[in-house]
């Protein structure tokens, strides 16, 4: 059941004064200490009762309690401080720097078979023995090294390094079908649905995103949908505290019914993107499955045309699990894209070689973001020339 704002408090009239001042840009000590007045004076309040035949003929999006309007409006301003695509990590690395250090287990395992060697079929051997421990898959592997073979023939190659730099080439036009560019602006607002099983950092992706996102100057709106996991609804409502961005939420309830609001006040406030977190599950669990094609009809009932997005967040470090999520959730929401999540140093990364190869019977779905780490900045495009880089370890 939904709570709604009954009455202005001296808290929110605070809150309020540290957004709207317009000299200057919210003060984070005072917005902060305005935030925590308005959540307190919230949760003391006991929630008014609306019943169900009111709740829907009310507007279209009304805010909840547990949202507080964002500081967001400065932001746009032509005085406003840039937002950061990249920032360096907390030892100075660049983004290529971490990439190579999430998918070092690989990296070491491949990069160092072209140290002191012949060029022979032993390292042939060798090669193929590392991608299949790197999850690449049999299919990805033979193609790979198939394409390789032929190159060292043609060009006559003897040097290790110029068999690695063949093999790094290969590797990144095999990964090629996967890039394809986020475009932002096609619809108002983009709706974009977002689905994975439990632990794969779903929700702490979509707070990346939204800060990415801003990055290009969209405005965004997430929704809770996730009505089923304990503390997912205060996880997102305090990611988009962090990125200034407005949560429509509900405590408990149906998810379908979080994510209608959340495209109507969408299209209500101009939102340039939408964001709906859905709960984690598993591709075997049949009735919750049926549950995210149900949410993915009530979105259709908001606009004909969304979601326009359904992306799938999978573990970089699931393996060759992966492939049967991808393949179960694309039967089911017929997915436009996925997140590959904690390519953190155990990752080993070559599943997204099985992707490309369709191993399995699965569809080559693009690969939009990667993330490396729990940063906000640790969530970047994904790059075919710049993954098979990492996953050879770099350059010599």
């Amino acid at each position: 059941m939904f709570s709604f704002f009954k009455r202005r408090k001296p808290a929110e009239d605070a809150l309020e004064e540290v957004i709207a001042a317009p000299e200057a840009p919210p003060d984070e000590a005072r917005l902060a200490q305005a935030l925590a007045a308005a959540q307190a004076e919230q949760e003391a309040m006991p929630p008014a009762a609306v019943p169900a035949e009111a709740a829907k003929a009310a507007e279209p999006h009304v805010e909840p309690v547990e949202a507080v309007q964002p500081p967001d409006a400065w932001s746009d301003r032509p005085d406003a401080p840039p937002l950061e695509v990249d920032e360096p990590g907390a030892d100075g690395g660049s983004w290529l720097s971490r990439l190579r250090r999430g998918l070092s287990r690989t990296g070491q395992s491949l990069g160092g078979l072209f140290v002191n060697v012949k060029v022979d079929e032993a390292l042939f051997d060798e090669l193929e023995t590392a991608l299949i421990m790197a999850d690449a898959g049999v299919e990805a592997t033979e193609k790979l090294l198939t394409a390789l073979r032929a190159r060292v023939r043609k060009e006559r190659l003897e040097d290790p390094a110029a068999v690695k730099a063949a093999l790094r080439d290969i590797l990144a036009e095999h990964l090629k079908v996967l890039e394809k560019p986020f475009v932002v602006g096609e619809a108002a607002p983009m709706v974009v649905m977002i689905a994975g099983v439990n632990g794969a950092g779903k929700t702490t992706s979509i707070g990346k995103l939204a800060h990415a996102l801003q990055a290009r100057r969209a405005s965004v709106l997430l929704a809770a949908g996730d009505t089923f996991r304990a503390a997912a609804r205060e996880q997102l409502l305090a990611w988009g505290a962090r990125n200034h961005v407005t949560v429509i939420a509900q405590e408990g309830g149906d998810p379908a019914a979080v994510a209608f609001d959340a495209v109507n006040a969408g299209r209500a406030r101009g939102a340039d993107v939408v964001l709906i977190d859905t709960a984690g599950r598993l591709p075997t669990q049949l009735h919750l499955m049926e549950e995210l094609k149900k949410i993915k009809r009530v979105i259709g009932k908001a606009d004909a045309a969304a979601p326009h997005e359904v992306l799938l967040v999978v573990d970089g470090n699931t393996g060759q699990n992966a492939i049967s999520q991808i393949r179960a959730f694309d039967a089911a929401l017929q997915l436009t894209g996925l997140v590959v999540t904690k390519l953190d140093g155990t990752a080993k990364g070559g599943t997204l070689a099985a992707v490309a190869a369709g191993s399995q019977g699965v569809r080559p779905v693009p690969v939009y973001w990667i993330g490396v780490g729990e940063g906000m900045h640790d969530l970047q495009p994904f790059v075919a020339a710049e993954f098979a880089d990492a996953l050879l370890g770099g350059r010599a």
